[in-house]
């Protein structure tokens, strides 16, 4: 396989999720892509995320090319607590921040004692 084939793989970006209170956090390293190319859509209990990379135009001839161009792809299987129509997304600095936010009826409910 030759270097320029190797370069045009699909790319899985690196993410963190983490849990924070009512909500669920998301980040995917995704350097090079602008938002215009990146695509966020729900299909039945699944969020696909993807996007391109694209090719930026040499102004001479590669002696080293070690960046690679191509198409990013990850998936998230979302469970019956995430409000579909609730789902935050900001990119900043390379890195795609989504903010998937719990349904009001999944949140956990303080039941009041009363004395008498």
């Amino acid at each position: 396989m030759d270097e320029m084939s190797e370069n045009r793989k699909a790319l899985v970006p690196a993410a963190d999720v983490c849990q924070d209170g009512d909500k669920v956090l998301l980040r995917l390293e995704m350097p090079g892509v602008s938002k215009d190319d990146i695509d966020l859509r729900i299909e039945n209990d699944t969020l696909f995320v993807s996007g391109l990379r694209r090719e930026e135009a040499p102004k001479g001839e590669y002696a080293v090319r070690e960046r690679r161009i191509g198409d990013y792809r990850k998936q998230y299987t979302l469970d019956e607590t995430i409000d579909r129509d609730r789902i935050d997304a900001v990119m900043r600095a390379g890195v795609l921040n989504l903010t998937l936010h719990v349904k009001e009826a999944a949140k956990p409910k303080k039941i009041e004692i009363k004395i008498k």
